[in-house]
């Protein structure tokens, strides 16, 4: 590797000013992308594969954590979170990154974290990063089972949804979410009047969602109980439930038992 291709995400001019200028200082060093919000740091994580990040926590849209949570972890760069606040500390860590910068920082402070990633981006050998990633995720299945013990909550599922297509990246609000179809290996996400579609099972889906408020209505579909308008019966056994724009969605026998006892 010639050099080390590096992306900074943070939402103020000043900060990503700074880490540009102090980057610029190091050898073999090339800026592929600066971005200002969680949605276009994920899109140009996937579309320039940078050997390092600087990421910040608190961004427009998605957070920092969010945004590693929706790049695959075989493409999760090296990474270094920029932050004003040193509560996130534990969750950074949780989170893979390899140094955490607190602001302020001195130049001395970056350096050193600077050096550290380049050491792990180009002195490392595959299978080196491969066992110290295992161990990593060993450390965060750990801290996740000391939360637990201690009472401590869990970080609360988020209310948005990722869907990256054609180069972009879509985040929906799961309030404007109408249902959802199972097509062959892909879902299509219904929200105000739109479709996205993205490469993921019902079942992965519903696991991630609050059962109060989408249930699962069909093998293919998932509803959000807010847009249910009413039932109609449509053969033996057989409904179909209509939604508040008139769509009409497929209700299997169990499904119809969901929605009764969900809505009593």
């Amino acid at each position: 590797m010639s050099g080390l291709r590096v992306l900074i995400a943070d939402d103020e001019p000043l900060a990503r000013q700074r880490l540009r200028r102090l980057l610029r200082r190091e050898a073999e060093v090339e800026i592929v992308a600066e971005c200002g919000d969680g949605p276009g740091t994920v899109a140009a994580l996937l579309a320039n594969a940078p050997d390092l990040l600087f990421l910040d926590v608190q961004m427009p849209e998605l957070d920092g954590f969010a945004v590693l949570r929706a790049i695959p972890a075989d493409r999760i760069p090296v990474t270094i979170f920029v932050t004003a606040y040193d509560r996130y500390a534990l969750q950074a860590f949780e989170a893979r990154a390899l140094d955490y910068l607190l602001k302020p920082f001195t130049e001395t402070r970056f350096r050193a974290a600077f050096e550290r990633a380049r050491a792990a981006v180009l002195g490392a050998e595959p299978g080196e990063r491969a066992r110290l990633l295992s161990l990593l995720e060993q450390l965060r299945l750990e801290q996740r089972e000391l939360r637990t013990l201690v009472g401590s909550p869990e970080q609360p599922p988020s209310d948005r949804l990722l869907v990256r297509e054609e180069g972009r990246v879509h985040v929906l609000p799961l309030g404007r979410l109408d249902f959802v179809e199972a097509q062959d290996d892909y879902l299509v996400f219904a929200a105000a009047g739109k479709r996205y579609r993205k490469q993921q099972t019902l079942a992965e889906l519903e696991a991630q969602l609050d059962p109060a408020r989408f249930v699962r209505i069909h093998r293919s579909y998932l509803l959000h109980v807010e847009r249910l308008a009413r039932l109609e019966l449509y053969a033996k056994d057989s409904w179909l439930a209509i939604l508040a724009d008139g769509t009409k969605l497929p209700v299997s026998r169990s499904g119809h038992a969901r929605l009764k006892e969900l809505l009593g």
